[in-house]
Formats: C-alpha cells, sequence, structure tokens
C-alpha cells in the first residue's frame, strides 16, 4: 500500500513539473533555415545539395537545387557545411536567441587545388612520333599484361567489384535529383516510346543476345 503511494506521489511530481520540462525543451528548440551560396565570385550563385551536418549529434539534411534547406536544430549547436569543391565552413547557433526560428545565408569559398607543373613536350612532326611509336620495344611479357587487363572478363569483374568514388556517386545523385525535378507533377514517360530503348533491342536481336541467353 505504501508503494502504492509513493509511487502515486512520484507520478504527480513529474505531471507537476511536465509543463517546465516542455517548456525549456521548447525554449531551446530553433528553426533553422536559409541558403548556401557560392562567394568566390561578385555574382552571388546558390550551392545546390550542400551538406548540412549537426556536429556529433548525427543528423543533418542538404540544401535544395536552389541552395535553400530547413533543419531544426538547438541552440549552441556547431553547423557544419560542406560540398564537394567548396572549403566547409563551421556556424554556431547563438545561445541568446530570444525566437525560435533563426534565418542567414552561408557562403562558401571553392576549394582550389595546385597540383604540381607537368610540361609536355611533343614530338617535332607526326612522322617522327609514327617512326618513335615503331620503334617501341615491347616485351612480350607486358603485351600478355595489356591483354589480360583488356580483357571482356577482366573488365566485367572490375565493374562488379570497383565501386564508384565521391564524385561519381555525386554525379549520379544529381542526375536522380534532375530527372525528379523535370518530370515532377506528371507520370514519368516509359521505354515503350523511346526510340532509342527500341533501336538498342533490335540491335541486340541482330547480335544473336537473345539466343546466348
Amino acid at each position: 500500500m505504501k508503494m502504492v503511494r509513493i509511487i502515486a506521489v512520484l507520478g504527480l511530481m513529474v505531471l507537476a513539473y511536465l509543463p517546465t520540462i516542455q517548456a525549456q525543451l521548447t525554449e531551446n528548440i530553433i528553426q533553422f533555415s536559409g541558403m548556401v551560396l557560392d562567394g568566390t565570385e561578385e555574382m552571388l550563385a546558390p550551392v545546390p545539395y550542400t551538406n548540412i551536418i549537426v556536429r556529433g549529434k548525427g543528423r543533418g539534411t542538404y540544401s535544395d537545387f536552389s541552395g535553400f534547406f530547413s533543419i531544426v536544430v538547438e541552440k549552441g549547436d556547431e553547423i557544419e557545411f560542406s560540398a564537394i569543391g567548396y572549403k566547409s565552413e563551421i556556424l554556431v547557433i547563438p545561445d541568446s536567441l530570444n525566437d525560435t526560428r533563426y534565418s542567414l545565408v552561408q557562403l562558401l569559398t571553392r576549394d582550389t587545388i595546385n597540383l604540381p607543373v607537368a610540361v609536355i613536350f611533343p614530338w617535332p612532326s607526326r612522322d617522327h612520333f609514327r617512326l618513335e611509336f615503331l620503334a617501341m620495344d615491347v616485351t612480350s611479357e607486358m603485351q600478355r599484361r595489356a591483354v589480360e587487363n583488356v580483357a571482356e572478363e577482366s573488365l566485367r569483374q572490375m565493374r562488379k567489384e570497383v565501386g564508384m568514388d565521391g564524385n561519381e556517386n555525386a554525379d549520379y545523385f544529381l542526375r536522380q535529383q534532375a530527372s525528379n525535378y523535370y518530370f515532377i507533377g506528371q507520370t514519368p514517360p516509359m521505354n515503350i516510346f523511346n526510340p532509342i530503348a527500341w533501336k538498342q533491342f533490335f540491335d541486340a536481336w541482330k547480335r544473336g543476345d537473345y539466343k546466348k541467353q
């Protein structure tokens, strides 16, 4: 009976402090939004698909095609802006905000990488290059390696095992987003009406690809 009373008292205390706790949590939450622009030159341009990460909390978002973003954060959070080809920037949400909304325009500058100088010496003439190329000594071991590297089986195995790098993933993501924006609000066309797909089908049929399967 005493245990029941203790639990009831604790429940009443939690209910009494619940509005205060909720008010403190709500007061600490900020709707953070803005634009990410390229500030390298005088003409500002949006930086699409910029990664906006809340450091130390494992969550974030990314800007849309026009550079706009919006995310819920807390006061004092560190926000990291990063994009391919740009220098990363860190922003701290001020603790002294009195409003529940915070907006800004974040500028990113391009990250220029200076590569070592490469000096190319051309041949005096095309005929001279032809003579030198034909006179080049290629050993049987080098020829065997070249044949193995360009073999269809080796290339097929490499396509299966070698994954895409960061640039390829970013390009694929941008192509998918561009396709979605192009057909937004309508049904994407079917390949049955695509003349290129029909040509590829007829070419494969003439080669006998379906007989091999």
